[in-house]
């Protein structure tokens, strides 16, 4: 067993412990872990009730963070995101007072129902990790990431996030039902949990405790995502998928009709980060090719503008970038 799947293995049995919790979203918990490991944010979007407010929360306690769920409403202020001052009258002066976005887990659920300036409020914040409020500005927790949620059902009374703020988050997370035999496995799941809850009321001290991973482990794995070995070959990929997006005339005909603007040079970092992460909780000691294919659709899907052409054709961005990945060879 090499040093570096040594490292990876207890975010490995993170890993099974939160799909043991979320059943039938391994995709959105594997997404959850590169976020952290990458230093990122993301974006998810599905219908209601698919777990998403309970991934994040389990996975904020398996680890040393806390957490925090910002409801995003119409009447919602970028104060009650950032905080404010208030003014003390025993000592004459204003003392600010945080916001819920100082803390290490935040969930901005339903981020599209609040106006644009309370979105700009928490997107300035992941972007710049620090808040200003009057004359002062306050660095945010080392440890500190955005999960936002988008319901694509219901988009009477939303504001759509601009295609600049959007680039803000490093992946966008597409999730659906589960199937039979996970919504049955969540069945039994939830009535366990409930008997569990009942036992413990009437017989306390018989709990199960985890050992999270502590802050400190988390930044060391970070590091070693970013000492993982990436070839100048699978740089090159990387560029080569993001130069397509930008002159599409070059790689395919389709990828010219149906794309308006592509990605930006954050969507090239991005990728590559990501890509590092997914290597490193696979056991790998290096990037492939494979790896950047894993999490391209994760990465590009909120970045591409599609033309009318493609609106008109029903075309959709994860079917753009399936045309993107044969069009661009591995080098």
């Amino acid at each position: 067993m090499t040093e570096q799947t040594t490292t990876s293995t207890p975010f490995a049995q993170l890993q099974q412990q939160m799909q043991q919790h979320i059943i039938g979203q391994p995709h959105l918990v594997e997404r959850l872990l590169i976020a952290l490991l990458a230093d990122g944010h993301l974006l998810v979007e599905g219908p209601p009730g698919l777990a998403k407010t309970k991934a994040i929360q389990t996975l904020s306690n398996l680890i040393e963070a806390d957490f925090h769920r910002i409801q995003f409403t119409p009447d919602l202020l970028p104060s009650d995101i950032t905080g404010t001052d208030i003014y003390r009258p025993e000592t004459h002066s204003f003392e600010f007072q945080p916001g819920p976005i100082f803390h290490n887990l935040i969930l901005a659920d339903e981020i599209n129902r609040a106006p644009a300036k309370v979105q700009a409020a928490l997107l300035e914040a992941m972007a710049e990790r620090q808040v200003s409020v009057g004359n002062h500005s306050m660095p945010l927790p080392e440890l500190f990431m955005v999960m936002a949620t988008q319901n694509p059902i219901e988009q009477e009374g939303t504001y759509p996030l601009p295609e600049a703020q959007l680039d803000r988050f490093m992946l966008h997370v597409m999730i659906d039902y589960p199937d039979f035999e996970s919504e049955r496995q969540i069945l039994d799941l939830v009535e366990k949990e409930a008997k569990n809850e009942l036992q413990k009321q009437k017989k306390e001290g018989k709990e199960t405790l985890l050992k999270k991973i502590s802050q400190a482990d988390i930044f060391a794995a970070r590091q070693a995502v970013l000492e993982l070995t990436l070839s100048d070959n699978v740089k090159d990929y990387i560029v080569a998928c993001t130069l397509a997006t930008r002159t599409p005339e070059q790689y395919s005909e389709s990828l010219k009709r149906y794309l308006q603007y592509g990605v930006s040079p954050r969507a090239t970092l991005s990728l590559a980060r990501a890509a590092r992460a997914h290597a490193w909780l696979q056991g790998e000691d290096f990037v492939s090719p494979e790896d950047v294919q894993a999490v391209i659709h994760d990465v590009f899907r909120h970045r591409l503008l599609l033309s009318f052409e493609a609106e008109a054709e029903q075309m959709t961005p994860d079917a753009l970038i399936d045309i993107l990945l044969t069009s661009v060879p591995v080098i």
